[in-house]
């Protein structure tokens, strides 16, 4: 009897760190990436809405951070409503995000000044409802501002995403300190398959989800989002050219 009742009080416990973390209250609200190798691997079947993710390019610097942009802009193009997007500098290639499926009028730019007020901009914003997701640019992520960042978004329900850019080396090792974002993603280009035409073939991603909270760790190479924000599963990976033509019909529809 007393084992039963203190199993009882451990799953009580667990439950309530749960809701305190951001894993319960909103835990049925997801955005699938409509990949079943992705989704499968997070808790929902899709990125967590309400919650805090973090995002970084791979080891090839500025090209590898052009590609985590994107791919953070292919997830905000996916919510309803405006993004707010904070920047330390107004660095951000607009046209690379439409190609994403981020079009300008969806975007608010505030240009922050540095990572404080970047911190501050993106913690406002999510107290703010009527958004779809709120982006900030920014080199270092302390535990104390994450909790912040991941308490706000789990009021309003928006997402929340830190990219992780880095302006020195140096800064780059503050990705693997402990946050409390939901997921940590890391984004590096590839080579662009063969086509018969140079020049006309999808960009490829090496998408690497290194943590995520309730979830598994997966490497998987995608092709770059598209125009409505979807990654794709390359033809030779997906049993050829019409598998992947009926994915990509029904990640449209």
């Amino acid at each position: 009897m007393h084992e039963r009742a203190t199993s009882s009080a451990i799953t009580a416990l667990r439950t309530r760190i749960a809701q305190l973390e951001g894993d319960g209250a909103r835990r049925h609200e997801a955005l699938p990436f409509g990949i079943p190798q992705l989704d499968r691997r997070l808790p929902g079947g899709g990125l967590a809405l309400g919650c805090l993710h973090e995002v970084a390019g791979g080891g090839n610097g500025a090209v590898d951070g052009a590609a985590a942009a994107c791919f953070v802009a292919g997830i905000a193009a996916r919510t309803q409503g405006k993004v707010l997007w904070c920047v330390a500098q107004q660095d951000l290639f607009a046209p690379g995000l439409e190609q994403a499926g981020l079009p300008p009028d969806r975007v608010i730019h505030v240009e922050a000044g540095d990572d404080k007020s970047v911190l501050a901009c993106m913690e406002e914003g999510l107290r703010y409802e009527g958004l779809g997701a709120v982006v900030g640019d920014i080199a270092r992520l302390p535990m104390t501002a994450s909790r912040r960042l991941h308490l706000a978004a789990k009021e309003s329900g928006t997402i929340a995403i830190a990219l992780r850019r880095w302006r020195r080396q140096s800064e780059a090792s503050d990705f693997g300190q402990p946050t409390a974002a939901m997921t940590r993603w890391r984004v590096s280009v590839l080579p662009s398959a063969t086509q018969p035409v140079p020049g006309v073939a999808r960009a490829r991603w090496l998408i690497e989800l290194v943590r995520a909270r309730a979830g598994e760790s997966l490497d998987i190479e995608l092709e770059a989002c598209d125009g409505s924000g979807h990654l794709g599963l390359p033809a030779d990976l997906a049993g050829g050219p019409a598998a992947a033509e009926d994915w990509r019909r029904s990640a449209a529809g």
